[in-house]
C-alpha cells in the first residue's frame, strides 16, 4: 500500500492486519482519484471507515486543504496516525476516534469530497449515505465503495447516483447534485 500521486508519491503505508479488514486496492484507489482530480486541490474531504486512513492521505498529498479520517477502532486510529506521519501530510489531517454514523450526527462541518467505504454487507453504506449528505457542500462529491451486488438508493435528498464504475466485485458509485457533477 503506498501513495500514489502528490507531495508524498511513493511513501509506503502501513496496513492494518487481521481477516476483518479490506483496504482499498492501489488500482481501485487510483480510478477514485483520477475521477475527481480536479476536485482535490484546496478541497475538504472526509474519509469516514478510515482504516488505515490511505484515502484521506491520498487526498492530503494531492493538495486538499484538510482530510478527516473517522474510525471506531482505536488500532485503525493508530495506523492512520502513523500513517499521516510517514507520509508528511500532518497540515490538515484531523483523526476522530469515533462511530462513523455518530460522528456523522453531531459534525458541524461541511465537506467537498467523502469516501464512504464501510464493512461490507453491513446496512452501514444505507444508513451513512442520508447522514452524510447533510454535512456535504452543494458543489461536492460522496464516493462510495460497495460490493458489486449492493443495491445503493439512486437518490438521496438533493445528491443523485452520477456513476457507477465497475472493478472486479469492487463498485465505486458517485454521488453529486447534477447542476455540480
Amino acid at each position: 500500500m503506498r501513495v500514489i500521486s502528490g507531495s508524498a508519491k511513493g511513501r509506503r503505508l502501513t496496513p492494518l492486519e487481521g481477516d476483518d479488514v479490506r483496504p482499498t486496492t492501489d488500482r481501485v484507489k487510483e480510478a477514485i482519484f483520477s475521477i475527481v482530480q480536479f476536485h482535490i486541490e484546496g478541497r475538504s474531504f472526509l474519509d469516514l471507515f478510515s482504516g488505515s486512513g490511505q484515502m484521506g492521505i491520498e487526498a492530503l498529498s494531492r493538495g486538499a486543504a484538510k482530510a478527516v479520517f473517522v474510525d471506531r477502532s482505536r488500532r485503525s486510529v493508530d495506523i492512520i496516525k502513523k500513517n499521516i506521519s510517514t507520509a508528511g501530510v500532518e497540515v490538515g489531517a484531523e483523526v476522530v476516534n469515533s462511530d462513523s454514523l455518530s460522528y456523522l450526527k453531531i459534525s458541524r462541518e461541511q465537506f467537498d469530497l467523502a469516501f464512504l467505504d464501510p464493512p461490507y454487507s453491513t446496512g452501514l453504506l444505507q444508513e451513512a449515505l442520508p447522514l452524510t449528505v447533510k454535512i456535504m457542500k452543494k458543489t461536492g462529491f460522496i464516493i462510495c465503495e460497495s460490493p458489486i451486488n449492493e443495491e445503493l438508493p439512486k437518490k438521496i435528498d438533493e445528491f443523485t447516483l452520477d456513476r457507477n464504475y465497475r472493478y472486479g466485485k469492487i463498485k465505486i458509485s458517485i454521488y453529486c447534485i447534477k447542476d455540480g457533477c
